[in-house]
């Protein structure tokens, strides 16, 4: 069950999203990654200080030697920088990975304001990639930047998903973590159903890279075999899980705790059985 999953994005040089962040959260839920750097960023929990794209025929060569060789179950998708290089992921993927599912977390700018993809880019990754997406995960600014919609509430959640599906999505996560109240509620759409997950608001700086693990969670689930439900159900609680088990690091919004917290050493039979087994090596001494 180990599932292969090739990651395409970009560099956080904090490692609390991007690349960083979805080899974390594949190796956690027990996969394996390879990766494609789109992109260097210079960045800390306080925001982008800088961007340094990788050529898009460098992109391209990175995919294509990574499933020459290992292979892959599933695509994931993050930061693409601008229209070249969405063309060049495209196109590779096409030619290598037509029938594995692509799961699309279109990153377009940083919290902070940082622009992590041009308006060209994200017309091209709306007809070259979320059209043939089998997961699209836009939390709710990027859910209303790519459809145009207003997104307030549940029902403009429900609008953006459908406008979504209607590009040739088959499955989209709208994440309702943007949206006020102590409940957050992501929205699974698909062209036959929806269903909701739902999870208590926690008090924390630390959610740098939640969008990253999302999506990496969700593409090792179903390199892994799972159905959407179960991929998702997964994901949604890892994300959870990585966030009570936060670090505590950085002055700005933190990184995720992606493996969980080492366990105390507890004393029990077994550690009395060694203190004894040990007391009688010293006394045949």
């Amino acid at each position: 069950m180990t599932g292969r999953v090739l990651i395409v994005a970009g560099s956080d040089s904090s490692a609390g999203a991007g690349i960083q962040a979805d080899l974390k959260t594949v190796m956690a839920l027990g996969g394996y990654a390879t990766t494609a750097i789109t992109a260097l960023t210079a960045q800390n929990t306080l925001g982008v200080a800088g961007v340094l794209p990788v050529g898009p025929d460098f992109v391209r060569r990175q995919i294509e030697t990574a499933l020459a060789d290992i292979g892959a179950d599933a695509v994931k998708t993050g930061m693409l920088v601008d229209a070249a290089v969405v063309e060049a992921v495209a196109d590779a993927l096409e030619k290598a990975a037509s029938k594995m599912p692509l799961i699309v977390d279109p990153v377009i700018a940083s919290t902070s304001g940082a622009v992590l993809l041009d308006e060209p880019g994200v017309e091209r990754m709306k007809r070259r990639l979320i059209a043939r997406a089998a997961v699209v995960t836009p939390n709710i600014p990027e859910a209303a930047m790519l459809t145009g919609l207003t997104v307030a509430d549940l029902d403009g959640m429900r609008r953006a998903a459908d406008a979504l599906l209607r590009l040739g999505a088959r499955a989209v996560v709208v994440k309702g973590g943007h949206l006020p109240g102590d409940t957050l509620i992501d929205l699974v759409a698909t062209p036959k159903d929806s269903f909701l997950l739902k999870a208590r608001r926690q008090k924390t700086r630390a959610t740098h890279g939640t969008g990253c693990t999302y999506a990496s969670a969700v593409a090792v689930g179903l390199a892994q075999g799972l159905a959407l439900r179960p991929a998702v159900e997964r994901a949604h609680a890892f994300v959870q899980q990585a966030i009570r088990n936060a670090p505590g690091l950085g002055s700005g919004r933190g990184p995720l705790g992606h493996a969980p917290p080492p366990q105390r050493k507890t004393k029990g039979k077994h550690a009395r059985r060694h203190r004894l087994h040990r007391r009688a090596r010293a006394r045949r001494r």
